[in-house]
């Protein structure tokens, strides 16, 4: 788990990262720098962008699987690495 949490310190530590949430495959959060209403709508809303991306991947081709997943707005990006037990997410301030 230190590994895990060195880890987290250094992604954290990145220039524009705003916050780290680490969900389960139900879309619950383990794991979070953000307050407990952002974790929420995040952890949430991510799980169902994450689900419906990974089945069109599937779709498209079988044997495939989505491996990484960017989201980029105006004002956040939102980088992705879903695996069989976990997401990974990572909120940041985009960089021109």
């Amino acid at each position: 788990m230190a590994e895990v949490e060195e880890t987290l310190k250094r992604i954290q530590g990145q220039k524009g990262v705003q916050g780290i949430i680490i969900v389960n495959s139900e879309g619950i959060p383990i794991k979070t720098t953000l307050d407990n209403a952002s974790t929420v709508q995040y952890a949430g809303l991510i799980h169902q962008l994450v689900m419906k991306a990974r089945s069109t991947v599937r779709d498209i081709d079988p044997q495939n699987d989505l491996t990484f997943l960017r989201v980029r707005s105006k004002k956040n990006e939102i980088m992705i690495a879903p695996d069989k037990d976990y997401f990974l997410i990572v909120i940041q301030t985009p960089s021109d």
